[in-house]
């Protein structure tokens, strides 16, 4: 864990301002925001959307059977440690299509999504994943042909997602306090439904 925390500390020391800043701004400025991710970076999106939620953001997840139509006025934060992704390169490129804002979270310096992206995080993780056959995550991933080469300490991927993790709830406590929630405002919009 002592490594992990290290090696997070050394992405978080990578973080240039004006991204996080900009990042920060598409949230505020859009009507609505639309998350996406696959896989682990899925549940990491799905929890950012929760969270704006509690902020009284009106969020959504992508491919959700209760996620309305994407309009120019709405953003779509995307979560991809590859930038390559198809599922969410697809979500991307609709985006673009519709003339929405993206705002793309990776680990990947280049890739098809900063292509498409308005605004870029770029959590330095210098992790390249290594697979064989189609580009598609979720194929690769029942093949068992999607691994890392990343270091042994942050295997699979999970140097990205736990950054983004870190770096998606850092935003929420920064918008906390540009927005003046209090923690009861917040909790109120908890679910009583579990």
């Amino acid at each position: 864990m002592l490594m992990m925390v290290a090696r997070i500390g050394e992405v978080a020391q990578t973080l240039e301002q004006e991204q996080v800043d900009c990042f920060i701004s598409e949230i505020t400025r859009a009507e609505r925001i639309f998350v996406v991710g696959a896989g682990r970076s899925g549940f990491v999106a799905k929890s950012f959307a929760m969270r704006l939620m509690h902020l009284g953001f009106t969020s959504y997840v992508v491919g959700e059977t209760v996620t309305p139509a994407f309009h120019e006025s709405d953003s779509l934060i995307a979560f991809s440690g590859s930038g390559t992704t198809k599922s969410v390169l697809e979500a991307c490129e609709t985006t673009r299509q519709i003339g929405g804002h993206i705002c793309l979270v990776t680990g990947t310096p280049a890739s098809p999504m900063m292509d498409l992206a308005d605004c870029v995080v770029l959590l330095n993780t210098e992790e390249q994943g290594s697979h064989v056959g189609p580009d598609h995550f979720d194929l690769r991933q029942l093949r068992g042909e999607h691994r890392s080469i990343s270091a042994a300490c942050t295997p699979l991927g999970t140097l990205f997602e736990t950054a983004a993790m870190i770096f998606a709830d850092s935003v929420i406590s920064a918008l906390i306090e540009m927005k003046h929630c209090s923690i009861e405002e917040i909790m109120e919009r908890y679910t009583n439904m579990q």
